[in-house]
Order: C-alpha cells, then structure tokens, then sequence
C-alpha cells in the first residue's frame, strides 16, 4: 500500500513518513508523543479486551475444527474497540483501542497453535487432558511474547518503511482512520454477529432444515445414477462456512474447490472403477478393503484424503524452502537481540521495553514449565496401552529435558522467521515449521528410547507450543508496529498480553474437549470397523496431518498409506510447478466437499456483492463490507456452534433433545458411558429438508446483500462528513 493511497493521509493524523523509509537524520514522531500521558492502560481497556479474547478464541477455534480455516480477529476486534469506546460517557482514547486490540489479538494465536496439534492426539487415540492443552498453550504463547520482544526495535524501528507489514498496516488504518466510521462499521459486525448465530442455531440446534445438501438427493433419478457411480457432490448449509468462503475471496475458493473436484469427481470414480472388482491386500496399510461395497465417502476418507495429506504435508515444506532467505537471514536475528545495543534502556516512553532481565526470566521459567510439563506427562503415560507400567523417574527426566531443549531451541530459531515472514508478506508459515518441529521432535525422543504413546503425546505437545510461541510472536510484531505508528508504549503490550495468552489458552482447553465429547474426533469407519477422524463435522486438516506423521513415524509405521502420501507429494509438487497455489488446492483434496462448495458458495456471493451498484464508490463501500460481514458471521455462527455442542453432551441432560424438530435424540448407556443416539425424521433428511435448506442459504445471500448496502450506505456518508470537516 502505497502512503499517498492510505486513507489516513487524507485525515492528517498519521505524519507523511508513517509508511516511507526515512532519510538520514529524519525521525518518525508518532500520533501520540512520548510526552503524552493519555489513557492507555485502564479497566476499560483491558476489561474489553479480555472479552474480545474469550469471544474470539472460542469462534477461531470452532471455526477452525469444523472448516480448516482461522478467523482473522485483529481488524473486528479493532473496530468493536472504537464502537464500545465511543459509547462511552468519556469517549476511550486511540491508545486505549490499542490495547484493547494487543490483547484480545491473543485469541486468534493461540487458537492457531492449539488447533494445528491438540487434534492429531486424539485422532491417534491418546489421553489429551485440559491441564495439558492449557499449559502448552500458555508456556508457548509466553515464549512466543518473550523471544520476540528483543527483536522489536529491528523490525518496527531500525527497518521503519522497509518491510512493508501488510496486516498491521490494515489495523492501523482501521485504527485511525475509523473514528469517524467506527459507528457503522461496528453496527454491521454485530448485525453479521446476530445473523450468524440465528441461522447456525436454526439449523445445528433446532434442526428446522437439513444443512446437507447432496446430489444424491436433490437430484431424483440423476443422483442414484451417479452415486451407483461413486459421485456425490454436496454442500454445508452452515453460515460459518458461508462466511468463511466470503472473507477468503473468489480466487482461492475456487482453487479450494478445484481441489475439491479432483478428489471427488475424479479420483473416487475412478479408484471405485478399477478397484471395485479388486480386493486390496495387506499391503496397503495393513488393511482388507472389499471397493466394490465403499460408499464414495468411503473411497475418499481411505484412499484420497491420504493424498490430501500427503499435499498438505509437502505444500508447508515447499513454503519454507521458498522462504529460505528469510529463514536464512532470521537464524542470526535471534542472537542480535541479545546484543548490548539491542538492550539498553530507551528514555522515551514509545520505546520502553520490559527489562532484559525480566525478558530473560520469562524465558527460562517458560523453558523449565515446559520440561515440567513433559516430565509429568512421561511419568504419567503407560509404557504400551492398557498397561499400568510408566517410565522410570530418570528415563522421564531424560525425555522431559530434550522435549524442554527441543522445544525452546526451535521455538528460538524459528521465532524470527515467523515475524520476519509477517512483516513481509502477512502470511506465517506456521504449518510448515510445526511439522519440522514434530519430525524433530520425534527423532530426538527416539534417539533417547523414547517411542510409543507417550513419545507421541511429548512430541505433540512440544510441536503446540512451539507452534502457539511461532503463532504469538508473528502476530506481536504487527502488534508492535501499528503501537509504534501510533505512539503506544510497547511494555504495555508485552505486559499484558501475557494476560490475553493465559486466557485464550483456558478457553481453547475447554472448547477443543467440549467439541471432542460433543462431535468426536474419531468415529467408526463402517466400510473397515476401524476408528478414523470425523472430518465430515471435525476435520482439523493440520491435525490430521501431524497425526499421520507422528503415528507413522513412531507407533506403527508399517501399516500407513505411504503410497498415498507419496502421491499427494508429487501432487505438491506438480502444483508448484504449475504456478497454481498448493496449500489452498492440497485443502481442496483434503477437506470435505461439503465444506468446499459452501465456501464457495460464500466467497461467489461476496464476488456478486462487490460488483453490485451503479457507481464505483458504490461497488467500493459495499465491497469494503465483505470482511466485517464475514468476520461477525462466523463469530457468531462459531460461539452458538460452540452452545449447541454443550446442548448434545449428555451429562449435561442433552437438553437438544428438547428443541430438535428435525431429529430424534435419546441417551443411551453403552458399555458404561452415556452415549447420544440422533435418529432424523425422513423429511429432515431426504428431499424436503434439503431443498428447505438449498432455500435458505439464498435467503443468507438476499441478507448479506441488504447488510452490505446499508453498511456501504453509512460508510459512504461518514466519508462525506469527513470531507466536509475536513473542509
């Protein structure tokens, strides 16, 4: 973006070198001057920002469990500080709305960093316990804050206007530009918010229409032709994919769908074609499997979405080698932080770190809870299942001390990448580096004798936190130069985001088992009699991916589709080649296809909004709203999915048995455990409950439109008024 297109030039807050790299002897003075004492750090702003945290957490994780994907949380949380702030009797001032954003911004990283691992250990049928996700997350994300916080003076004041920090820079603008915009901006979010919720609790809670929508049955006669072919398209009637695909955009729903099609339309039919006369032996993946009786969603969870991982899995690498010059120019960084001229004290208050000697202690408490943390859990973990035997004191001192090293020593290097990777280009490659990170894991507790249930479990949690501290410091360093850019004091953020890591990290531990008692992990393959993930409602595709890996690597490497990893690699790879995006298209072969054609669906409608309007400011503002109508609509969408998952536990009555019209639901005792059985009513899920449902997602467009005119509508005004004051 370049300093002459921003709209806050226009505004005259932001000085004209805010985004330009300064000249010998030129120094940037923020908005607010070191002098200034305004309000920063007050109830008000902590308070909020501890909510948005709770809010934001529990929707980034939900939404990433159910669809693969994140909420980007800083920009709502942003515009919600200014919305609350100025209903205030004293209106919070511009580095109370910092704040507010610094700490809630800690829902979203944490939530990365557990849904990228916690899954994969009870996809690998491990005892994942709430203590443990809570502390991984938390001994994690303050690593991330700490090894991050020599760094700052480099990134955000020695490169000022040479790294071009894509997202902080949006915030920023958000933040002092949206003042005068805040009011409708805001007012959109919580009408998305309220939209959300309505539609998803409808359909998930109440059961009112069927969100699974299949060819097979919309279709009559065509359908059965083609299911008797192992081809069966289908969509999530769910407004939390249908925002998601809104927010992602035209280009990469597309690709995702492309993926989608592939998997589906192609390789099923065709494996259920040569195969169905075939009975695969032992050779692949130590398992019988009679093709001819698979369901197409069968042949896709067995044999292609092993591809899909295997794409996932070499997509990350890919994406690291291709930043081997920055990963390359970081390895030193974490060393030159430590120098003295990094250290020394600042007079100014714009420039105030924590003291290095709190820094340092930080580090090392968090590096000692960690090797705790692994020691318990080595002590705790049977030597073989179902045994009662555990390791010995010093084999678990022995395994808690490299998982310790491992663990920090990573997290060390690769910290700088991740923030040198978001200064650049807005995009951290935390998969990537999180899958190292467990390989390397992995091989160090082999190496020490370590293997089994418990070397997985250590591995997986080494690979959280170092994936929450990679998620951290990326998103800290935006954090740190949209306060500089404005005249925030940085030790504030270091303080108390520490508080916002403790709390995102309690709510990720509850909702992740809510969501695996709710909906499970895993469930019974009926194709096998096997366990295999649930990734109809619970995907998690990094998870999975890590899963795969970590069981393949140390538990049962013998009987893993290898084959089909290879495969899904050399896709990767042809991917590459062909200039198209991996990732998005290895998720698309992966995920789903329920999930994809609603994502695309979500992202056409978004395309068909910001094209709409006789004028160009028109089709502007309207297209400006997409973020804050998507953002609203899967926070809401994910905190009433998180309310309709307690509504299905049944220690806690199973009160959706009350509300359900469409469903049945009964608790029944299994081997000792209550268990909740779902019977549908044959309109919920034959024709006319999907027809009802392919209905209502054109209602959710005709909604998303009138949300975006009227938004567009106060946006447009409000920029008129600037003018004029302006004037």
């Amino acid at each position: 973006m370049e300093p002459s297109e921003t709209k806050s030039q226009g505004t005259k807050l932001l000085p004209a070198n805010a985004y330009t790299k300064l000249q010998p002897g030129e120094v940037y003075k923020p908005i607010v001057p070191s002098a200034d004492t305004r309000a920063e750090v007050t109830p008000w702003s902590i308070g909020l920002g501890v909510i948005m945290v709770i809010i934001f957490s529990a929707a980034c994780v939900y939404i990433a469990l159910r669809a693969g994907n994140g909420i980007e949380a800083s920009i709502p949380i942003a515009i919600l500080a200014i919305f609350f702030g100025t209903m205030r009797k004293a209106k919070s001032t511009i580095l109370e709305n910092v704040m507010v954003q610094s700490v809630g911004q800690a829902s979203g990283v944490v939530a990365a960093g557990a849904t990228f691992v916690i899954p994969a250990l009870y996809i690998n049928e491990l005892d994942a316990s709430g203590w443990q996700i809570f502390f991984a997350c938390t001994f994690g994300g303050f690593l991330g804050v700490v090894l991050i916080i020599p760094l700052r003076k480099y990134f955000v004041r020695d490169l000022h206007g040479e790294l071009p920090f894509p997202e902080a820079t949006a915030i920023n603008e958000v933040l002092v530009t949206g003042e005068s915009t805040a009011g409708g901006a805001g007012k959109i979010l919580i009408l998305a918010f309220l939209l959300g919720a309505c539609y998803d609790f409808l359909v998930e809670g109440v059961h009112l229409w069927n969100s699974g929508i299949s060819t097979s049955a919309v279709l009559g006669g065509v359908g059965d032709y083609l299911a008797e072919m192992r081809i069966e398209i289908k969509i999530g009637g769910l407004a939390a994919l249908f925002g998601l695909g809104y927010i992602i955009g035209m280009k990469y729903a597309s690709i995702i769908a492309a993926g989608s099609v592939l998997a589906y339309v192609v390789m099923v039919p065709l494996v259920y074609v040569f195969g169905k006369d075939l009975v695969l032996g032992k050779f692949y993946a130590g398992h019988l499997f009679d093709i001819s009786s698979m369901s197409a969603g069968d042949i896709f969870s067995n044999f292609i979405k092993p591809i899909g991982i295997g794409a996932i899995a070499i997509s990350g690498l890919i994406g690291i080698l291709r930043m081997g010059k920055i990963v390359a120019g970081s390895v030193t960084l974490g060393f030159k932080g430590f120098s003295s001229k990094a250290t020394q004290a600042a007079d100014e208050r714009v420039q105030l770190d924590m003291k290095p000697r709190n820094t340092l202690l930080i580090q090392l408490l968090s590096a000692l809870g960690m090797g705790l943390l692994f020691f318990v859990v080595s002590k705790i973990t049977p030597v073989e299942p179902g045994s009662e035997l555990t390791y010995p004191l010093g084999d678990s001192l022995l395994f808690a001390l490299v998982g310790m090293l491992v663990g920090f020593l990573l997290s060390f290097l690769f910290t700088p990448v991740a923030a040198q990777a978001i200064a650049i280009v807005g995009v951290n490659p935390v998969s990537g580096m999180t899958l190292i990170t467990v390989v390397l894991a992995i091989g160090a507790m082999i190496l020490t004798g370590l293997s089994g249930a418990a070397g997985m479990i250590i591995s997986l949690i080494v690979g959280t936190a170092v994936c929450t501290a990679l998620s951290t410091s990326g998103a800290l360093i935006s954090d740190f130069k949209v306060g500089y850019w404005i005249g925030a004091t940085p030790r504030n953020q270091q303080r108390w985001k520490f508080l916002g890591v403790i709390v995102a990290a309690l709510v990720v531990a509850l909702v992740i088992p809510l969501m695996d008692d709710a909906y499970q992990f895993l469930i019974k393959d009926p194709a096998t009699g096997l366990m295999t993930s649930n990734e109809e409602v619970l995907p998690a595709p990094q998870a999975n991916m890590i899963a795969a890996v970590s069981k393949g690597l140390m538990s049962d490497p013998a009987n893993q589709p290898w084959l089909m990893y290879c495969i899904g690699g050399i896709v990767a790879v042809l991917l590459f080649m062909a200039g198209v995006p991996m990732l998005a298209f290895a998720l698309g072969m992966y995920l789903p296809i329920s999930i994809n054609m609603a994502v695309l669906a979500g992202a056409a409608c978004g395309w068909f909004i910001g094209r709409s309007g006789g004028r160009e400011e028109v089709r502007r503002a309207r297209s400006a709203q997409g973020a804050l109508i998507a953002s609203g609509m899967m926070a809401g969408a994910a905190l009433f999915g998180i309310l309709t998952a307690a509504l299905r536990l049944p220690n806690l009555g199973a009160l959706i048995q009350y509300i359900s019209v469409g469903a049945d639901y009964r608790v029944e005792v299994i081997e000792g455990t209550e268990v909740l059985k779902e019977t549908a009513h044959g309109w919920f899920k034959g024709a006319p409950g999907q027809l009802l449902s392919l209905g209502m997602l054109l209602v959710l467009c005709f909604a998303c439109y009138g949300l975006a005119r009227l938004g567009a509508r106060w946006q447009l005004e409000s920029e008129r008024k600037a003018r004029k004051s302006g004037a």
